[in-house]
This record gives C-alpha cells, sequence and structure tokens, in this order.
C-alpha cells in the first residue's frame, strides 16, 4: 500500500512542508526544551490549517507541540506525522482527549532514538567513516563529499517517508480508537511508557553521589553512598529530581534559576566534601 494512498493533496504538501521544516528541529536546541521548538515549527503547517477558525485552539495546539522533545532526527518525522494525525482529530472532535497527543510524542521519542543513534550513529557512520577515510589517505578530495552524501542519503529517505508514514498510521488507527473508545486506554497506556522512559533518563543522566563516611578510631564504620544504594539504587538522583519537578511544579523558581542553582550548590557541595 502507498503511503500517500487517501491523502489529500493539501495533506501531502503539508507533509513535504513538515519534512523540509524538520532540519531545524535542533537548531533551537536548549536544556528545557530540547527540540520542542523545532518540532512545533515542523508542526506549523498541519496547526494553521486545522485550527483556522479557532485561535483558542491553535494557542493551546503551539503550546502543546514546544513541549519537550527529543529523538534521532532521522525518526522524528513519524512522530510528527502522528502528532500531526491526532492533531487533525482534535481539532473537529470536542470531546477529544488533547492530553494523548504529549502522551504518545513522550513514548515514543525515548525507543525511537535508542534505534536511531544505534543504527545512525554506531554503525551507519562508522561506515561512511571507514569508507571516506581509504579515499581520504588516497589523496582523494573527494572523501569529506563521499561521506556527507553516504550519511545523509538514508537520512533524508527515511525522514521523508517517516512523516507519511506516521501521519497515514496516525489517521486510520487514531480515528479507530477514538471510534471504539480505545483512546483513553491509548493515552494511558504511552503516559505508562512515557513515565518508564523518564525514569530510565533520569537513571543515566542525572548523577549525584555523596562521599560522606562515618568513621572511628581511624577506620571507616559507615559508607554512606553505600548503605544508600542498599537502600534504593539511585536514591539521591531520584530524590533531586523528584525535588526539582515539585519546583517547577508549584512554580517556585524558573527554569533557567534552577539551573544555575543546580550548578551553584554542586560547586559548593564538592567543596565541602560531600560529593
Amino acid at each position: 500500500m502507498k503511503l500517500t494512498q487517501g491523502l489529500s493533496k493539501d495533506e501531502k504538501k503539508m507533509i513535504r512542508s513538515m519534512f523540509w521544516r524538520s532540519s531545524t528541529m535542533y537548531i533551537s536546541v536548549n536544556p528545557v526544551l530540547m527540540g520542542g521548538g523545532g518540532f512545533c515549527y515542523s508542526l506549523m503547517p498541519f496547526i494553521n490549517k486545522y485550527y483556522k477558525n479557532d485561535e483558542a485552539g491553535r494557542r493551546k495546539a503551539l503550546e502543546r507541540e514546544t513541549s519537550y522533545f527529543s529523538t534521532t532526527v532521522p525518526m522524528s518525522t513519524f512522530v510528527m506525522g502522528i502528532a500531526a494525525s491526532m492533531e487533525k482529530e482534535n481539532s473537529k472532535e470536542p470531546d477529544f482527549n488533547a492530553d494523548s497527543i504529549n502522551a504518545v510524542k513522550t513514548s515514543l521519542m525515548g525507543p525511537l532514538a535508542g534505534i536511531g543513534d544505534s543504527l545512525f550513529w554506531g554503525v551507519w557512520r562508522a561506515v561512511c567513516a571507514a569508507l571516506a577515510i581509504n579515499f581520504a589517505k588516497n589523496g582523494n578530495f573527494l572523501a569529506p563529499i563521499i561521506f556527507l552524501i553516504m550519511f545523509n542519503i538514508p537520512n533524508y529517505i527515511i525522514r521523508y517517508y517517516g512523516g507519511f508514514l506516521g501521519y497515514s498510521l496516525g489517521s486510520s488507527y487514531v480515528k479507530k480508537l477514538y471510534e471504539n473508545g480505545l483512546m483513553n486506554v491509548l493515552t494511558k497506556a504511552a503516559s505508562i511508557l512515557g513515565l518508564v522512559m523518564v525514569g530510565a533518563m533520569t537513571v543515566q543522566m542525572v548523577i549525584f553521589k555523596t562521599t560522606i563516611k562515618w568513621t572511628m578510631g581511624g577506620k571507616t564504620i559507615m559508607d554512606v553512598q553505600s548503605v544508600l544504594d542498599q537502600i534504593f539504587k539511585g536514591l539521591l538522583p531520584v530524590a533531586i529530581t523528584l525535588v526539582c519537578y515539585k519546583l517547577l511544579k508549584d512554580k517556585k523558581i524558573g527554569v533557567i534559576s534552577l539551573i544555575f542553582a543546580i550548578v551553584v550548590l554542586s560547586i559548593l557541595a564538592s567543596l565541602i566534601g560531600i560529593v
């Protein structure tokens, strides 16, 4: 079955526009949203069309699609296509659960990042580099050009057709789920998977180990970090993450201020000798 089957001329045009716009996903990258700004920019053709006569809905959609997003660029358009199809359904159905859009995005970005990073950065880049290096050793000035062409052709192909695949699948399955009353089930399942992925990211990206030890008579009688690891592996990183989440949720501190506060506290803790 062709990926473009059943799509209108306008939908094909918007998907192609999304494909070109997806190249900018990480231009405005920051610690708060990562590629969220670029994700929203890529979906703007859909948002502007589907919410043309609903300014309040358009603003909510722009805010929704600017949320945190991070995955391998070649895999991003697949998620964008699904999100676009869900925005279309949300614009037509007043009782559509808009929270399901971000839930699906969060649940997909982790697994797709794992696949994309392994294939593109772990395998294909090494293959392209090895071939280009052989050309370079022989003094061939085309070596860097060969590398760029080899590496980017699969990138563009997957990114191009990924958008059509995501939009086509999203349009058909989201509609069926909505008609069968299974949208809430999808939302809950996607939310659970998203939380699992966020938890995995916390363990990998938040590092905090204390060096506090209790001694007696020159001998260490308790290593606090070892005790904490026996209670709950990664207890301190999780606790710090939850505290930061609570502060942000209650709007007691801004993201940038929180980042600076963490840096300052980390330096002080290191100087004092507790980490």
